[in-house]
């Protein structure tokens, strides 16, 4: 019981799961939407980074092939002027250097740039070891790591009629600030993701408890339930999935009720029902003396009294059992044959003048043990009711998408108030039930309860001939009709 209640302590409610859940999914999607756009912006940067570095060596190669010194009117031969006298004409973006380098690497290189502040944190002609490594290298465009940041650089060679061939031309760009910018949008997408989870948190921790309200109610519900107490029932609203849930487990009390009241019903019929032949049977003994023809008397009645008493026990298991699923057990049979053979065996509980009125010529889906366990029971009902010599018939018929089974006798009828009660467990017609009967009032609940066990079937009452409580003669009578639905076999 300890470690039950423990883990019920422990234990992390639906509502805090969901909730969970959808922060660690809104949590990894807003994260890879930041990241994804992050990537797209520096992707973005490097493309932009690259056609300005095309750009700008393509105008000088074309200056190259194109310009002229206005100095000799004629094609540029000295580098230095060359390289002085484009950089004038450009205009080049804040992040963005334009550098001559002639000379070779090392001391004898000469830096020739643009007159424009660059920050000397960031300045490339300023970073004589960068201005060597470019300078020397036989790439036409490269990237270089710097504590200041990274440049990307890209490098166009002058060959001009009369030069040395040991100058060049770069464009450099800063990428640092152009970074920046996608960082920055990095930035402010995790605090709108992290402003969105926190509102997904509250939206989410209120839907989720609206969403699990009915499910609560359930398990309060459930909680409250006691087998003497099985009508709390859940209000069922909407119709989605929680609703159908609340129908179900509606359902499910529904059977439990029935089932505890039949086992109420049962234990309570028992008990009414064994206590007379207990106390006869305990009086009788308790008053059994010592003569040998009073002993064998106790002993007859004692013995009377056990096999009723086996009898009641008999029938009520029965009609517990008419409760399962298995209770019915269908399959194709020939009515004819059926009505034959309760009629054979009807014929044996007593004389009377027995007939077999009509027969069915088809065949039906039913249980033939239990139809035939019914129409014995009412053949011994009508043998019960009539004296020697009277007629009961037997019979089958179908009309109208049913069949029909039926005992009909010409004892006195039943009255109009008993017809509703017949049926009832230990209950006993006014008229039809003298003081010959001996039974338990319990056959013709059998017989209904085998009736309704078939889908669709019924049991009915009805005149045999004339109206309700005829007098015995052979105009009177009651005919009992086991009404089933007519199955084709498959």
């Amino acid at each position: 019981m300890t470690t039950s209640v423990k883990r019920a302590d422990h234990r992390v409610s639906a509502r805090v799961r969901i909730l969970l859940w959808l922060l660690l999914v809104m949590a990894v999607a807003l994260a890879a939407v930041a990241v994804a756009t992050r990537s797209i912006l520096l992707r973005d940067v490097d493309h932009r980074i690259n056609q300005l570095l095309t750009q700008e060596t393509g105008e000088f190669a074309n200056f190259v092939e194109q310009g002229v010194d206005p100095a000799t009117g004629r094609r540029f031969t000295d580098p230095d002027a060359l390289l002085r006298i484009f950089l004038q004409r450009q205009y080049s973006d804040p992040d963005e250097e334009l550098l001559g380098l002639v000379g070779t690497s090392g001391p004898g290189l000469r830096v020739i740039r643009q007159s424009r502040d660059i920050p000397a944190t960031v300045a490339l002609h300023r970073d004589r070891g960068s201005l060597d490594a470019i300078a020397a290298s036989d790439a036409s465009s490269g990237r270089i790591e710097r504590a200041r940041g990274e440049v990307r650089w890209a490098k166009v060679p002058i060959e001009t009629p009369g030069g040395a061939g040991d100058s060049a031309f770069v464009v450099a760009f800063h990428a640092d600030r152009e970074r920046a910018v996608a960082d920055e949008a990095f930035r402010a997408l995790l605090a709108i993701s992290g402003v969105a989870l926190l509102m997904t948190t509250g939206i989410g921790w209120a839907v989720a408890g609206r969403i699990l309200a009915p499910v609560r109610v359930v398990r309060a519900t459930a909680a409250e339930l006691t087998e003497r107490d099985l009508t709390q029932r859940i209000p069922v609203q909407g119709r989605d999935d929680i609703a159908a849930l609340a129908e179900t487990f509606n359902a499910m009390l529904d059977r439990l009720e029935q089932a505890f009241a039949g086992q109420r019903q049962f234990v309570d019929d028992a008990g009414h029902e064994l206590r007379t032949p207990i106390t006869i049977v305990r009086g009788h003994l308790e008053l059994m003396g010592e003569d040998p023809a009073e002993q064998r008397e106790t002993v007859r009645l004692v013995t009377d009294e056990l096999d009723r008493m086996s009898r009641i026990v008999e029938d009520l298991l029965l009609l517990a059992k008419a409760e399962r699923p298995d209770f019915i057990r269908t399959e194709p049979v020939q009515l004819a044959e059926l009505t034959a053979d309760v009629y054979v065996k009807a014929r044996a509980l007593g004389e009377r003048d027995w007939a077999l009125d009509g027969v069915a010529d088809r065949e039906a889906v039913l249980d033939p043990q239990r139809i035939t366990q019914a129409m014995v029971q009412l053949a011994q009902n009508a043998v019960q009711h009539t004296v020697p010599g009277q007629r009961i018939a037997i019979g089958s018929r179908t009309a109208e998408g049913r069949i029909e089974l039926y005992v009909a006798d010409r004892g006195p009828g039943v009255q109009e108030q008993d017809a509703e009660v017949i049926f009832e467990r230990f209950r006993r017609g006014t008229a039809r039930r003298g003081a010959r009967t001996s039974g338990a009032g319990l056959g013709l609940s059998i017989v209904r309860a085998i009736a309704e066990g078939h889908r669709g079937g019924r049991v009915e009452l009805r005149p045999t001939e004339g109206g309700w409580g005829s007098p015995r003669t052979e105009s009177g009578g009651a005919t009992f009709v086991l009404v089933l639905a007519l199955e084709e076999s498959p």
